[in-house]
């Protein structure tokens, strides 16, 4: 795999070609398009909600939200988790205005879909566990255009769960919040209120 043109943030001299080697050694660099920069990792326990602030919004288009263990304390309790955003450090977060469109599957073949044109937030991923302490929710989220203040705010998802002792579900989609402006801050809870247990990864994906 080579790379033939120019690009805006070079690292490394070049003639307007890398060979495999030097992709391999920016890749290991952190300087390679598509590498991933650890912004922040927190490990919450028993809370209803947490934020992330000084997300590099001005630094990153892309960042990618992974997030695994998520379960609610009790453990017995249905609930969606949510993704709100701030354009103001984190000190209120936008409650309405949303919209997203998210497919769901089980492994007991049943499908469907959860859809809102006026939501008061993103859709992240659910779990619900009433016989057995089964109920984590692993995936991720790729987030777009957050510091672009001309363009609004989207993401992609992909998450899945064990909701029972018997029964896997999947969940994949997207959410927008269609007002061009910069969001600096980003707020994870639950839909219901209930506390939560989970490991998150706010990370910052490199361009060429």
């Amino acid at each position: 795999m080579t790379y033939l043109g120019t690009q805006p943030n070079n690292v490394k001299q070049n003639t307007g070609l890398y060979t495999p080697s030097e992709i391999l050694q920016l890749t290991k660099d952190g300087s390679w398009g598509g590498s991933l920069e650890l912004i922040q990792e927190q490990t919450v326990s028993d809370v209803a909600g947490f934020n992330l602030t000084n997300i590099k919004e001005n630094v990153y288009d892309v960042h990618l939200l992974q997030f695994n263990s998520v379960h609610t304390v009790s453990n017995t309790s249905n609930t969606n988790y949510r993704l709100r955003l701030s354009t103001n450090g984190g000190v209120g977060f936008a409650t309405s205005g949303y919209q997203y469109a998210v497919q769901d599957g089980s492994s007991a073949g049943a499908f469907g879909e959860v859809r809102s044109t006026s939501a008061s937030e993103m859709f992240l991923t659910f779990t619900s566990d009433t016989d057995t302490n089964n109920a984590n929710a692993n995936g991720y989220c790729y987030i777009y255009n957050l510091g672009n203040p001309n363009k609004y705010s989207f993401t992609t998802l992909q998450s899945m769960a064990q909701i029972n002792s018997s029964t896997n579900y999947m969940w994949f989609g997207g959410n927008v919040y269609p007002q061009a402006n910069i969001v600096n801050a980003l707020n994870i809870s639950t839909s219901t209120g209930f506390n939560f247990d989970g490991h998150f990864k706010l990370f910052g994906v490199k361009e060429l």
